[in-house]
């Protein structure tokens, strides 16, 4: 627990407001940033055992401020096990989230689409999850401070906020999906018989990220909300070569609509 605190205690002697809501933002959205109204930002690598983001498009900044109203922090650019670090080492943050006050965790990702009716730059909220990576974050000892040893996953993701994304996006005129995400390692993207299996079993979309967070925060009984933005497909015949420009320029398209839908949802939060 020691390193939790260590983490906590220097952010707080920068910045000192509790923030209510938790958001890590995905590969390519992280101009979400660009409508909170801010009061700290503190780079990953001045935070006392806080991951550093190695991937391009994630910044790296733990960011501190307001969005509709309502006390944020925000990760703009999160950790991967591709990266080469460990599932705790991933959700790291999470647990220091906790420990400043968040309530609820809010979570976007890129993925490819494995369902037929989905198409690139649109919307999926996730109402639940196959988790394919070789790690657990809980494995080990348990932070019994934290939570119970064998936590409960009958609700993943938060059925209430589910429900009022639909309504706000219905409202705003998004297209919008919900249905199962499932996450490998990577970093490599799928084969086509990856792609088919990962429906098989159950998926409409699949990515690299997401499920190592939900975890700890549904561990530490956190609430979560989570959208995917489809940025790749996986559809036999549709599957085409990727590259990460590729992803960037979907996730632009989409990533407008996730900003309304997070704004107006957290806008709705007690």
């Amino acid at each position: 627990m020691e390193e939790f605190f260590d983490a906590v205690n220097y952010i707080q002697s920068i910045y000192k407001s509790k923030p209510q809501f938790g958001i890590i933002l995905g590969t390519g959205l992280g101009k979400l940033v660009n409508e909170i109204d801010i009061d700290c930002t503190i780079d990953y690598q001045n935070i006392p055992y806080f991951p550093v983001s190695t991937v391009e498009s994630h910044s790296g900044k733990l960011i501190f401020g307001k969005i509709s109203g309502k006390n944020v922090v925000v990760m703009q650019g999160r950790f991967h096990y591709y990266e080469g670090y460990s599932a705790k080492q991933i959700t790291f943050p999470v647990r220091v989230m906790k420990l400043l006050g968040i309530e609820k965790l809010f979570i976007s990702n890129a993925c490819g689409g494995v369902n037929p009716a989905h198409d690139v730059g649109e919307l999926m909220i996730i109402e639940d999850h196959i988790n394919l990576h070789p790690d657990n974050p809980l494995r080990g000892p348990n932070l019994d401070e934290f939570g119970p040893r064998f936590p409960d996953m009958s609700e993943p993701y938060d059925r209430k906020m589910i429900a009022q994304a639909v309504e706000i996006a219905n409202e705003n005129g998004i297209k919008i999906h919900t249905g199962v995400y499932a996450s490998v390692t990577g970093p490599n993207l799928e084969t086509p018989a990856e792609y088919k299996f990962v429906r098989i079993i159950g998926a409409d979309v699949v990515g690299m990220s997401t499920i190592p967070e939900n975890i700890v925060a549904r561990h530490m009984s956190i609430p979560v909300f989570a959208i995917s933005v489809i940025t790749d497909l996986g559809v036999e015949g549709k599957i085409e070569k990727i590259l990460l420009e590729d992803v960037l320029a979907a996730a632009r398209i989409a990533e407008p609509f996730m900003t309304t839908i997070f704004k107006e949802l957290i806008a709705r939060q007690e």
